[in-house]
C-alpha cells in the first residue's frame, strides 16, 4: 500500500492570464507565493517520508516553499506536453483536452501519454516506497491521470468532474490517493 497526497503548484502568472503554460516553465505570481507558503502551514503537522515535484519551474518553487530543499524532481510528474498549444490561451486549450485523450496535441502529447508516464511513476513508487507516505507537487494532468489510475474514472469522466471547474472551487491542501496494486 502507498499513500501520496498531491499537491497542485501555486498560481502561476500564466494562469492569472489564461494561459495553459504545458511544458513552459511558468512563474509563481504573488498569490502563488503566498498560496504556497500557506500550505506549508496548513500541513505542518503531516509526515512525508519522501516528496517529489515535477521539474517544471512552477511546481519546483511551489515544493521549495512548502518542503524545503527536501524533495526531487521527477520529468514524468510534468504537466501535458499540449505540442504547438504550450503557452496558448487556456479558452483554446482546455476544449481540446476530450479531443487530445487518445490523440497527441499536435508536437505533443496525449492524455493517455500523462497516464502512462504516471503509471510507470506509481509503479515505481510501490517497489521503491510501499507502506510509505509520499507528496508530489505537480500540476493539473498527472492529478487527472491519478483519477484515472486510482479512482478507477475514464478520462471522460476525470475530464469532467474536475475540481477546478467546480464553483466555487473545491480547492484543498492536497488530495490523498491510496494505491495498492496496479
Amino acid at each position: 500500500m502507498l499513500t501520496i497526497t498531491y499537491f497542485v503548484h501555486g498560481t502561476t502568472t500564466d494562469n492569472e492570464n489564461g494561459i495553459s503554460t504545458g511544458w513552459n516553465p511558468g512563474e509563481l505570481s504573488t498569490l502563488g507565493i503566498t498560496q504556497s507558503k500557506e500550505l506549508k502551514r496548513l500541513i505542518a503537522g503531516k509526515k512525508f517520508d519522501v516528496v517529489f515535484s515535477s521539474d517544471l519551474k512552477r511546481a519546483v518553487d511551489s515544493a521549495r516553499f512548502m518542503f524545503g530543499d527536501t524533495f526531487q524532481t521527477d520529468e514524468r510528474l510534468r504537466e501535458c506536453n499540449y505540442g504547438d498549444l504550450n503557452g496558448a490561451r487556456e479558452a483554446t486549450v482546455e476544449p481540446l483536452y476530450l479531443k487530445h485523450i487518445d490523440t497527441p496535441f499536435p508536437n505533443g502529447e496525449s492524455m493517455k501519454n500523462v497516464e502512462k508516464r504516471m503509471h510507470n511513476f506509481c509503479e515505481e513508487l510501490l517497489k521503491k516506497y510501499n507502506n510509505q507516505n509520499i507528496a508530489i507537487v505537480a500540476h493539473k494532468a498527472p492529478q487527472l491521470a491519478l483519477e484515472v489510475i486510482v479512482s478507477g474514472k475514464t478520462w471522460v469522466e476525470a475530464i469532467r468532474d474536475d475540481w477546478r471547474h467546480k464553483t466555487p472551487k473545491a480547492w484543498q491542501p492536497g488530495w490523498e490517493y491510496v494505491i495498492m496494486h496496479l
